[in-house]
């Protein structure tokens, strides 16, 4: 069974390859198409601080605000991706996440990593990157 590509590049939310400048970013970026980080505590760093602009920057509340901007419907079948992060997190599509909470926030990021990758997220690089912020 071969790797998923987002945990292959250290990049569990399969972040798309931007101007951005983030922290821990592999000195040599060889995926064409998302980021590639040292460590995968630095994914979940950017991963965390993207959602937390979703919120600070774009006026995202509700859980199917931040998954219709981060999975947008004309690459995802974006209904089944809201509806899977919400089962994962055992909340309803109405929640309103606290995007300074560390508890929230990780498990956001996780069950963000786990549709993405098809398998559970390691918790604790998870909260190896909110750490980071």
């Amino acid at each position: 069974m071969s790797v998923p590509r987002g945990l292959r590049n250290c990049n569990p939310g399969n972040i798309r390859i931007t101007k951005d400048k983030w922290q821990g970013l592999r000195e040599k970026q060889e995926d064409e198409l998302f980021f590639q980080f040292k460590e995968m505590k630095w994914g979940y760093r950017a991963l965390i601080r993207i959602l937390q602009n979703y919120r600070y920057r774009h006026g995202c509340q509700t859980i199917v605000d931040f998954i219709n901007r981060w999975a947008p419907p004309v690459e995802n079948n974006t209904f089944g991706y809201i509806n899977r992060v919400c089962s994962e997190m055992q909340v309803p599509n109405s929640y309103v996440p606290d995007v300074v909470d560390k508890s929230t926030m990780c498990a956001f990021a996780a069950a963000i990593s786990q549709v993405e990758n098809a398998v559970p997220a390691v918790m604790e690089d998870i909260y190896k990157g909110w750490d980071l912020l």
